[in-house]
């Protein structure tokens, strides 16, 4: 019974290959053992905030009684003066003070099993697919390497929100010309992870980037 309900769940995805006027020019039949639609977002989560703790810099850092100036001797006598005793004028009680448990410098990075990020990536993907909000490209190019170009292939594929592009090996040009568009990026199908796509709305892949793609997702099966 647990069976016939997964396969029930799992989905046949054929996209459209749109050329850079937005037109369709084919059809693509998605790997279905691979993209099945299904979402293990307890593991997007693991992974997504695996990710995050990678990009943290961890430089946040602040002085302790150590290490700031002045204070080497007592501020008034220990008794005698009617005042609470003080030993020093950098206690973390005085203003100018040390601070008590406050940041270091540290590495926030770990890792998890690369069976993980893969799977956690064909997660993203189907997420994605689900939604309807992965493209197919017939190609990415801009000969002439203007922001304008570029701007007109997001309005012919009506790309409103933020959008990353899959593609292999992008030329000088188009690399130039995108590079200014806000809350648009380039990724390789060899290095887009599960936080790239689930960071963008859109995803728009060029039809030689899928085959590499799904030949990464495939290793290890």
């Amino acid at each position: 019974m647990w069976k016939l309900e997964r396969q029930r769940r799992s989905k046949m995805f054929t996209l459209p290959i749109n050329n850079l006027a937005g037109k369709e020019v084919g059809k693509v039949d998605l790997d279905e053992k691979i993209f099945d639609g299904k979402v293990n977002k307890s593991l997007l989560h693991q992974v997504t905030v695996m990710y995050m703790a990678n990009k943290r810099q961890g430089t946040a850092n602040t002085k302790t009684r150590a290490h700031v100036s002045g204070g080497n001797s007592k501020p008034w006598r220990q008794k005698g003066t009617g005042k609470a005793r003080v030993g020093s004028s950098r206690s973390p009680l005085w203003r100018k003070g040390g601070i008590v448990f406050g940041p270091h410098p540290r590495d926030y990075s770990y890792q998890v099993p690369q069976k993980m990020k893969k799977k956690a990536l064909i997660c993203s993907l189907n997420s994605r697919l689900n939604d309807n909000l992965v493209q197919i490209l017939e190609e990415l190019k801009v000969d002439s390497g203007k922001t304008k170009d570029f701007s007109n292939i997001i309005q012919a594929l009506s790309l409103d929100k933020k959008t990353i592009f899959v593609c292999d090996n992008p030329a000088d040009s188009v690399v130039r010309s995108s590079r200014n568009i806000k809350n648009v990026n380039l990724k390789g199908p060899q290095t887009i992870n599960a936080l790239d796509v689930l960071l963008h709305k859109n995803i728009i892949i060029t039809k030689k980037a899928l085959g590499e793609l799904t030949a990464r997702l495939q290793k290890g099966e």
